[in-house]
């Protein structure tokens, strides 16, 4: 099952654990992918359940639909475009959620396919749009930044020591001639860290294109309209008023970034403090060393979960 999709799902046990989707239930796969957790959500809420599925990614988005209507004989409602209007899609169809899951690292066929352009291993252009119907390719993103901005995103998103230099060799080399391909970029990286390039532990590019995937689809930004319309569901469903999450529903988030899960922690700690719910994570989950043998891509995973308070648990003001 999981060779043929092509992607381990993270987690899945705590997931399943946490949100506990059960029989009628409504879930939410905000982030879809290869199904590996929308499958499970689906088996759990059953036949008199229902399943919405999200996902920017058109192709991830028909094989996950397809594996949930084959493995798990649900019917899934599906939606093609950002988790942060996951809520108007959810209200549009009538539906209150009781288990939602953003699962925010890509899909290992993403990162495999080179025609991506998301990784380095092999020529391909420049693009690495999750959605690759719509919006800037990373070469359209890297012929227009200007240089500072280049080195200050490099630095903040990718954590890369070497940002200035990084973009001092991206800004010289793109006078020259447009970098449109993933060596391109990958060669100019290496350039700029110079005889430390062989000391690194890493490829010296996977911290630049990690900032550039994250720029070129907005991934914070889009998080942080998901976290907004959770709250605001939130603070629905616990004042008894119509929203798209039902009271006492289970919200989960995957993060791999340190910037993403700074922002779902300090959401889910703001929540609880509003007394919208509490957190079931205090500390973020993290998979364990057999997870991680077993599937590299886990390994800085990690999972915060927060449940709703129902409208007769909330504290009176």
């Amino acid at each position: 099952m999981t060779h043929a999709a092509g992607h381990l799902p993270v987690l899945l046990d705590t997931v399943l654990r946490q949100l506990a989707p059960a029989a009628g239930e409504t879930a939410i796969d905000l982030t879809a992918g290869r199904g590996g957790h929308a499958e499970a959500m689906a088996r759990a809420v059953g036949p008199t359940g229902r399943i919405l599925l999200c996902d920017l990614d058109a192709e991830n988005l028909a094989f996950a639909a397809d594996r949930v209507r084959t493995a798990a004989g649900a019917v899934p409602h599906l939606h093609h475009g950002t988790f942060a209007l996951a809520d108007r899609a959810t209200a549009a169809l009538g539906w209150r959620a009781d288990c939602a899951l953003a699962d925010l690292g890509f899909a290992s066929t993403q990162m495999d396919d080179p025609a991506r352009g998301f990784s380095f291993q092999a020529d391909a252009p420049l693009d690495m749009r999750l959605d690759a119907s719509r919006g800037e390719t990373a070469a359209e993103l890297l012929a227009r930044l200007p240089e500072r901005e280049l080195a200050d995103s490099i630095f903040r998103l990718g954590e890369d020591p070497f940002a200035r230099r990084i973009a001092r060799v991206v800004a010289d080399r793109r006078l020259r001639e447009p970098i449109r391909t993933t060596q391109q970029l990958a060669v100019a990286v290496v350039a700029a860290y110079g005889a430390k390039a062989r000391q690194s532990r890493m490829h010296p590019a996977t911290r630049t294109f990690m900032a550039l995937r994250i720029l070129v689809n907005d991934e914070l930004g889009a998080l942080r309209g998901l976290l907004s319309a959770m709250e605001q569901g939130a603070r629905a469903a616990v004042a008894g008023a119509p929203g798209w999450l039902a009271p006492g529903a289970r919200l989960g988030i995957i993060s791999f970034h340190s910037l993403e899960d700074r922002e779902v922690k300090h959401a889910m700690a703001a929540w609880e403090a509003d007394g919208l719910g509490e957190r079931l994570t205090r500390k973020p989950a993290e998979p364990s060393d057999a997870e991680v043998a077993g599937n590299r891509r886990a390994r800085s995973a990690k999972f915060r979960a927060f449940r709703l308070a129902r409208a007769a648990d909330r504290p009176a003001a």
